[in-house]
């Protein structure tokens, strides 16, 4: 009789002790379940805090638009950045061709980067790169996967346009500069010392990189085609960087008064800044001919490397 009324007891301590429990959840409002997240309805609004694989942070480049200078890079950056699967970094961030930058490491250079999800590309672009010599190697050293995208245009036009964004540059802050056929001539010739042909022997700077990555590393852009129609190049680029396709012909459209494409992307338009398409510095015809039959031999050896040949004077 008597462990039948201990028996008894100890059932009833359980059941209060259980009751209090359902209670104090019930008034704490079921703290006890998972939390679940306002955002947590479409999965690219959920808060980064509630799950480690939504977490956005700077990460380093996974591809990198490595030149040419006044090649077209800002306008492939842009139209590369219509792709929900890539951020891009807005500023040219010259890190491993500026001494006082790389010095800073790695983890500055990140700090440049936009922030991404897991599974974004990050895509920076600093033109000055394709033909800084020591710049090669120290890509490599950051990362030996990365990809890199090369956009090239007539060597002979590429001149003039650096030279014109030179002047501009000069005379917005009143300073003198000399006229491009001084630069560009020496005793009637052309001067191999002169900077802006320099940049335009493309072999010889794509021979450092092809020193250090493989060919099919790297991709070529022809920034002439990518004026004239976007969308064929980008989907190139899409498939060289393993992107899904989701750029397409509806995100351009031709601006007459700009004449070139502008860009479509959630019902905005964007054109590039008024420095695209600025009207080239004069050079007279005869020089601009010396200089598309300097170019002919050294056009020819980057066909050669590139595996294809462009229309160039």
């Amino acid at each position: 009789m008597l462990w039948t009324v201990l028996l008894a007891l100890l059932v009833l301590l359980l059941l209060q002790t259980q009751l209090s429990m359902c209670l104090k959840e019930l008034r704490t409002g079921g703290s006890s379940l998972p939390a679940v997240s306002s955002s947590s309805s479409s999965p690219s609004s959920s808060s980064s805090s509630s799950s480690p694989y939504n977490t956005t942070q700077q990460r380093l480049p996974g591809a990198i638009i490595i030149g040419v200078r006044k090649g077209g890079t800002r306008a492939l950056l842009e139209m590369l950045n219509l792709h929900a699967d890539v951020e891009v970094a807005r500023a040219e961030v010259h890190y491993f061709n500026v001494e006082e930058h790389y010095r800073r490491g790695l983890a500055w250079y990140r700090a440049q980067m936009p922030f991404t999800l897991p599974g974004q590309l990050t895509v920076e672009k600093t033109p000055g790169y394709f033909a800084a010599p020591q710049v090669p190697a120290r890509v490599w050293d950051m990362n030996p996967a990365v990809r890199l995208l090369l956009i090239v245009r007539d060597p002979a036009e590429r001149l003039v346009s650096d030279y014109t964004q030179v002047l501009h540059n000069r005379m917005t802050r009143h300073k003198p500069y000399q006229p491009l056929e001084e630069l560009l001539l020496h005793k009637g010739h052309i001067d191999p010392s002169y900077k802006a042909v320099q940049r335009s022997l493309y072999h010889l700077h794509l021979a450092r990189w092809l020193e250090v990555f493989p060919r099919e590393q790297i991709h070529v852009v022809d920034g002439d085609a990518l004026i004239r129609d976007p969308f064929p190049e980008l989907r190139k680029a899409e498939r060289f960087l393993d992107l899904p396709p989701r750029i397409s012909p509806n995100n351009f459209y031709y601006n007459t008064t700009k004449g070139f494409y502008c860009l479509l992307s959630a019902g905005h338009d964007k054109c590039l800044d008024e420095s695209k398409g600025r009207p080239h510095a004069p050079l007279s015809t005869q020089a601009f001919r010396k200089l598309c039959h300097y170019f002919r031999k050294p056009n020819k050896l980057f066909f050669e490397m590139v595996g294809r040949s462009f229309s160039w004077c």
